[in-house]
């Protein structure tokens, strides 16, 4: 979990370091993906028992948000990259 939650920010940053709108795209696409392996960690760990999910349920609130953003943002580049043809 600790590797996919940093890597969530580590590739977000890679992203806003693209070359191209096509490399921002891929970065944040990886973002994306590591944050919603996040969710599944942190899910698992509350489905196992090793903490509660009412220990855990703003921390999987904020990482679904996260994801959402991402999610969001790589719709609107994907947009932006057919329209331009």
């Amino acid at each position: 979990m600790l590797r996919s939650a940093t890597s969530v920010g580590a590739n977000y940053r890679s992203a806003l370091r693209a070359r191209s709108s096509k490399d921002f795209l891929s970065k944040l696409t990886i973002a994306e993906e590591d944050a919603d392996e996040t969710i599944y960690w942190l899910e698992l760990i509350v489905e196992s028992g090793i903490i509660s999910f009412k220990k855990m349920e703003e921390l999987i609130k904020e990482a679904k948000e996260i994801t959402a953003i991402l999610t969001a943002s790589g719709r609107t580049v994907k947009h932006k990259l057919n329209s331009k043809g």
